[in-house]
């Protein structure tokens, strides 16, 4: 069976790097793209990397245009997707790769977001260790679902499998993270310039801002937390795309280092796109460029008593897009790898 699959949100970043996974997907036919201020233009004067796409126009993103096909993918702003939501009820299969429907407390979208709060959706990390066994099962014959944040997603499969085994205490836990720009959208912003960044590195949202957060909150409470305290502190760096999170927690009373490690090993050892790499080894961002790939390393600081993970991924593909078109895979029944590769592009 061939999907329809409408794309909007199709001239910026996220959206382009779904329609790349998609474009090379042998059961998806990409048949409408749409966009805001870019509707009426060719796909190829704001995607040119996308030439088997070239044929395409941009429409405007309405319901109506949206309607009718068998898959939409909402690659919009933050607080954009929600309105969509009932006018696309009879739409198999939606999957929001902004914020609208990542959070389930209303509180903490009051908090972070502001505006409407819409119902949550079946979240779009499959590996993840929740209670019980992995997201994914949440995931099979889903109808909705919430792609993740880059970062968030980034910090919680880095740490869950500590949480879930009971290895580490997650009320104290630090992450500073290094993060390509691309995370911020294609729309123009002074600080992401390039005279702002090229030969810098700045640090942004710090002091418990970020509003990844309450997502990170939420997704090591799944896995086991009972009280989830984070320092989050991100800082932009001069790569177009990428993550490099740095991960900290205690190491709970009686833990030996060998079941440590043995708690991330036995989460992601027969997983396919999250990796742990071989002790004393940590994993670069050009690793994972392209791939819908999470590399880790994990260290053990005894000095310290914490475990420090170290996790790559390429923030539009594992962080965004990937996981989406991985979720959609595991949602229609289909090889969980159709569409996506291990492999990054070097050098």
């Amino acid at each position: 069976m061939t999907y329809s699959v409408a794309v909007s949100g199709a001239s910026g970043y996220a959206g382009g790097e779904i329609l790349r996974l998609l474009a090379s997907h042998p059961d998806i036919e990409i048949t409408t793209v749409t966009a805001h201020s870019n509707a009426g233009d060719p796909l190829a004067a704001h995607q040119p990397h996308l030439r088997s796409l070239a044929h395409l126009t941009l429409a405007p993103t309405t319901p109506e245009v949206l309607a009718g096909h068998d898959i939409v993918f909402l690659a919009l702003p933050h607080g954009q997707s929600g309105q969509y939501t009932d006018a696309l009820a009879a739409t198999p299969l939606v999957i929001d790769a902004g914020a609208d429907h990542r959070l389930t407390s209303a509180d903490a979208w009051a908090q972070f977001y502001g505006g409407d709060f819409h119902d949550p959706w079946a979240y779009g990390v499959p590996e993840l260790p929740v209670a019980g066994g992995k997201q994914r099962a949440n995931l099979v014959g889903a109808s909705r679902i919430a792609a993740p944040g880059c970062n968030a997603s980034t910090v919680s499969l880095s740490l869950a499998p500590g949480v879930s085994a009971g290895v580490i205490d997650p009320s104290d836990i630090v992450s500073v993270l290094a993060v390509g720009p691309s995370g911020a959208g294609k729309s123009l912003k002074t600080n992401l310039l390039a005279a702002e960044i090229l030969g810098s590195a700045n640090p942004y949202a710090v002091g418990g801002t970020h509003r990844h957060i309450p997502e990170i909150q939420q997704a090591l409470m799944a896995a086991g937390a009972a009280d989830v305290r984070i320092s989050f502190t991100p800082v932009i760096v001069p790569m177009a795309r990428g993550i490099l999170a740095t991960s900290s927690a205690p190491i709970a009373d009686g833990v030996s280092d060998a079941e440590v490690r043995d708690a991330w090993e036995e989460a992601y050892g027969d997983e396919t796109f999250v990796q742990l790499l071989p002790e004393g080894q940590f994993p670069r961002t050009a690793d994972v460029l392209g791939a819908n790939t999470a590399l880790m390393g994990l260290a053990i600081d005894r000095a310290a008593n914490r475990v420090v993970v170290v996790a790559a991924v390429d923030n539009l593909v594992k962080g965004t897009a990937g996981a989406a078109v991985q979720s959609m895979n595991i949602a229609l029944g289909l090889p969980e790898d159709r569409g996506l590769t291990v492999n990054g592009v070097a050098p």
